[in-house]
């Protein structure tokens, strides 16, 4: 990437989740240390989750104002003081349920946030005059890479340095690195909220060649922008429209491609319990404790990262649906393939590194699709969806996953989700093509690609 602006959302990206990663290994021991008392260890990933899977009620109105590096570094600046608040409560009052809560709390608004409207930035100054095309796709699945790589190294920096520092100042580096990270996001300029384009005085007021053909094509696959009107019929001017944030519903009328594939990041986000609980305690199942688990994660993170590093050089070539479908449709499979995989390690690890191959792919097409299919206040709703139904998913499944395999067994409960996600996604093929009209304009990223 050689805009300088979206190298510095790109840095802080893999700043902010090595610092989440570290977190989660700090945290749990300060808890324990403090309180004594091992139940609170889990608080503040549990409230975390609290704001994500709600965020899209309370934060709708203050996703229009994240439109600037200024306002996302305001945003880091609030994590910053909720990572804080458990060092300076162990230098003082001491570490409780309270203050783990509101650390929980505060991180989590701060993050469901942070992360979609980080993306809606990119993908907006990604179209700035001066830019090709597809520059927002690429930029996206290099940001996918540093959140990757962050899952591979972050733990193990954060064991060593918990050895080497203790986990209170272990804390206190962290906010230090967020707010750097701050700091250098004041130096992203603001974005207009009217179009989606950074504010700068360099930005040429006319139209220059070829954008006549990209503004029709925008209105064509933008179709937010003509249908919202007043009570009164009218057209609303562009500025009231794009004040107003709109709702998911809205944002996805006369776009099932990008509903099915949020559709299908909530529906992998509900079922990761199966790879994450399910190997672990398939492990303990078969006097394996632990070594399912560390194999098939180390097998998958592997693969992943290592995709990752290719992905952002092709994504201009990968087809929409059909990379969204084939990852979680390959990911099922693998679920269905691990019990006859284990106790074998290499196996597990093969199986899991083979489910994984494909995912990077599918989360790039499905930025890309976003990027591609939704401007403004639309976009940040739709990749606040995309956060919501992936990871707040996620937390719901975690939540019932214990309880549904201490009652019917891993091996069982990892083939029925492989094969619930493998049926998603069948399902959702034949919906889009029920739903396909032989006069929609083609494009790219349309629902053809099924027939790629």
């Amino acid at each position: 990437m050689r805009n300088p602006h979206l190298v510095t959302l790109t840095a802080t990206t893999f700043v902010t989740w090595t610092g989440q990663r570290i977190t989660a290994v700090a945290l749990p021991l300060v808890a324990l240390d403090q309180t004594g008392d091992a139940w609170t260890t889990g608080l503040v990933g549990g409230f975390a989750g609290l704001p994500l899977l709600t965020s899209g009620w309370w934060g709708r109105r203050l996703r229009g104002h994240l439109v600037s590096g200024r306002a996302l570094a305001a945003v880091l600046a609030v994590q910053v003081l909720g990572l804080v608040l458990v060092p300076v409560a162990a230098a003082t009052i001491g570490v409780g349920a309270v203050v783990l809560c509101a650390t929980g709390l505060v991180t989590g608004a701060t993050s469901a946030l942070l992360s979609p409207a980080q993306r809606a930035l990119t993908a907006d100054l990604a179209e700035l005059p001066g830019n090709g095309p597809g520059v927002g796709a690429k930029a996206l699945a290099w940001q996918d890479l540093a959140h990757r790589a962050s899952m591979i190294f972050a733990p193990a920096l954060g064991a060593w340095l918990l050895v080497a520092w203790g986990a209170e100042p272990l804390l206190w580096w962290e906010a230090a690195a967020v707010g750097l990270a701050a700091a250098a996001m004041l130096t992203v300029p603001a974005v207009r909220a009217s179009d989606g384009r950074a504010a700068s005085p360099a930005e040429p007021v006319g139209t220059g060649p070829g954008l006549d053909e990209l503004d029709q094509r925008e209105e064509r696959v933008r179709p937010e922008r003509v249908d919202q009107r007043d009570e009164g019929g009218r057209r609303e001017p562009e500025g009231r429209r794009e004040e107003q944030a709109p709702d998911l519903r809205s944002v996805l009328r006369g776009e099932p491609e990008l509903g099915v594939g949020l559709a299908l990041a909530g529906v992998g986000g509900v079922t990761w319990f199966a790879f994450a609980l399910g190997l672990a305690l398939l492990g303990v199942e078969l006097d394996r404790p632990g070594e399912l688990i560390a194999a098939g994660m180390a097998g998958y993170g592997a693969a992943t990262v290592g995709v990752s590093f290719v992905v952002p050089l092709v994504v201009h070539r990968v087809p929409r649906i059909p990379a969204i479908v084939a990852s979680w449709v390959v990911f099922g499979l693998a679920y269905l393939a691990l019990p006859a995989a284990a106790p074998d390690l290499l196996a597990v690890g093969v199986v899991s590194a083979v489910g994984g191959l494909a995912m990077p792919f599918g989360i790039a097409a499905l930025n890309a699709l976003i990027v591609e299919r939704t401007t403004g206040a639309a976009r940040r709703t739709a990749f606040t969806a995309e956060t919501v139904l992936h990871a707040g998913g996620a937390s719901l499944g975690l939540l019932a996953g214990g309880a549904l395999i201490g009652a019917f067994g891993a091996g069982p409960v990892l083939v029925v989700t492989g094969g619930f996600q493998v049926l998603a996604c069948v399902a959702a093929v034949i919906w889009l093509r029920a739903r396909r009209s032989p006069t929609r304009v083609s494009s790219p990223v349309s629902a053809n690609d099924l027939a790629a």
